[in-house]
């Protein structure tokens, strides 16, 4: 091997090993630049997921206005009851009117009573109970019953707090009334047993049902309220996963929410037939 050979190889080897920090660096600031990247998009998913939640939880607690919402539709004047625009949610509607045109073919006449309710109007509702601008069975309650935490457990008898209603949702219908007593008279009564023998076949589901050893806690009987099962279901497992009890504020007694174990006995406390 000629001086010039031997030369040309050492340079060659020289330049090789001078290199090699520069290679080496190159593929630690690639590895590190994925890591990075990869970071990041799980961050971004994160936030992405709370950002949904959020939106969700929003949703479940009935603080929107349904009437500016897409997958919400105006309950026809000839099956509203009441005398202002009920929304419900747009499956759910339709799965209404097909259950009322097969109640129609065996002469039983099925509207809606309230529909959508969100959480100002439901807070409306507890709010003039809880002033006795409503009366409870005939009661003023800010007058007869004077104790904060009873007159809270009274109004729980039948009306939902704020931001637990499943009437939130535009899932669930009061049908035709919401008193007991019209479900006692004849009419009434042929309602409930055509709506007992057939909703199901709808995808409708009476949550309140008569309380016994499968539902001990909730509310009282509620023969009119029917919700929809494809919705109503998923809802109710959200809100078991996404609301806690100091989320639900903004009205009158809201104190005494944490005493009484909200969720479990009255959001939850629900026929187990629509669970």
């Amino acid at each position: 091997m000629n001086e010039n050979t031997l030369k040309l190889i050492l340079s060659f080897i020289f330049l090789a090993f001078i290199s090699m920090p520069v290679f080496t660096f190159s593929l630690l600031d690639y590895e590190q630049g994925k890591k990075n990247e990869l970071l990041e998009h799980q961050i971004l998913e994160k936030e992405l997921v709370k950002q949904k939640e959020k939106e969700q939880k929003i949703y479940l607690m009935g603080q929107f206005e349904p009437a500016e919402r897409d997958d919400f539709l105006a309950v026809p004047a000839e099956y509203n009851v009441g005398e202002y625009k009920m929304y419900l949610k747009e499956e759910t509607l339709e799965a209404f009117l097909k259950m009322r045109e097969a109640a129609e073919k065996d002469k039983v006449d099925l509207k809606i009573a309230s529909a959508t309710r969100n959480f100002i109007y439901q807070k409306n509702i507890w709010n003039n109970k809880w002033n006795g601008i409503i009366l409870v069975d005939g009661k003023n309650l800010s007058k007869s019953t004077p104790s904060g935490l009873e007159r809270f457990q009274k109004i729980l008898e039948y009306s939902a707090v704020p931001g637990t209603s499943r009437h939130h949702w535009g899932t669930d219908v009061d049908i035709n009334d919401a008193n007991p007593e019209y479900f006692d008279e004849e009419k009434g009564k042929k309602e409930y047993v055509w709506l007992v023998q057939n909703a199901s076949k709808f995808n409708f589901c009476q949550p309140y049902n008569l309380k016994s050893s499968e539902r001990s806690t909730g509310y009282n009987e509620e023969k009119w309220h029917w919700s929809y099962l494809p919705l109503a279901k998923t809802f109710t497992q959200e809100y078991k996963n996404l609301i806690k009890e100091k989320d639900i504020v903004g009205f009158s007694g809201d104190k005494y929410v944490l005493q009484l174990d909200l969720i479990n006995n009255y959001v939850l406390g629900i026929n187990p037939d629509c669970i």
